[in-house]
């Protein structure tokens, strides 16, 4: 399977933190099945290959970042549907880190959009 380019939210809210640590855990874990993880506010380009938008909340920020780049992800996932809480400016707790990374591990063996 062609490696993923993970998109991640730009955020600076709990929410936004931590989609950033959970994709650089699925990187370290995954480094073959995950390309680079990039966050959507320093994108310059259309990434190429398989794309996941990892946001944080339902402001999309990855997503929207995304289509105006004229890319539509293969894959979507939002922490707070994932049952993380958008805790204002707090740090992301490490089981939170953790719950994001399984769920985006979990969508990668399993194609779920």
């Amino acid at each position: 399977m062609e490696p993923i380019t993970l998109v991640t939210c730009s955020g600076l809210s709990s929410t936004g933190k931590v989609t950033a640590r959970a994709g650089m855990v699925v990187l370290q874990r995954f480094p073959g099945s995950v390309e680079e993880c990039i966050p959507a506010a320093r994108l310059q380009e259309p990434p190429c290959g398989r794309i996941l938008a990892l946001d944080g909340c339902e402001d999309a920020c990855a997503l929207k970042k995304l289509r105006e780049t004229g890319v539509v992800p293969d894959l979507h996932i939002v922490a707070t549907e994932c049952g993380i809480v958008k805790n204002g400016m707090e740090e992301p707790r490490f089981d939170e880190i953790e719950q994001l990374a399984a769920a985006v591990i979990a969508a990668l063996r399993g194609g779920r959009k």
